[in-house]
């Protein structure tokens, strides 16, 4: 499983930075579906946070579909994460043709536009 962790010194809140960390996790291919997350107690302690927090962040998990929880067993990934990656890559283009059209409107050419998006695109394949 991936490393959770969170920055106490960050304005967002500690739940949100959790619900965040885990969804992208997800989202890598860091944790998979059924995979179990760490148990409430073990996780605060951990990371030194408050159980209510972690509750909070799972609750909130569970609400967007990332994971399952069973009475006495624990919390799950989602075997059903198809909604989550529809919905992150649907957000990312909008961002991404939004930005391409803030590009276009600042000047930035074409050429230009392609080239960044080809170098970028091989640094991190």
């Amino acid at each position: 499983m991936g490393k959770i962790t969170v920055d106490t010194r960050n304005r967002k809140p500690i739940y949100e930075q959790l619900v965040d960390n885990i969804r992208q996790s997800v989202l890598r291919g860091e944790l998979l579906p059924g995979e179990q997350l760490p148990s409430v107690r073990s996780l605060a302690g951990e990371l030194a946070i408050n159980p209510n927090t972690i509750q909070k962040a799972y609750a909130e998990l569970e609400h967007r579909g990332v994971i399952c929880s069973l009475p006495g067993r624990g919390s799950f990934i989602s075997e059903d994460i198809a909604g989550l990656t529809d919905s992150n890559r649907e957000r990312i283009v909008s961002e991404l043709t939004s930005k391409l059209a803030e590009a276009r409107d600042a000047g930035v050419s074409r050429c230009d536009a392609e080239c960044l998006v080809k170098t970028v695109w091989e640094e991190t394949t």
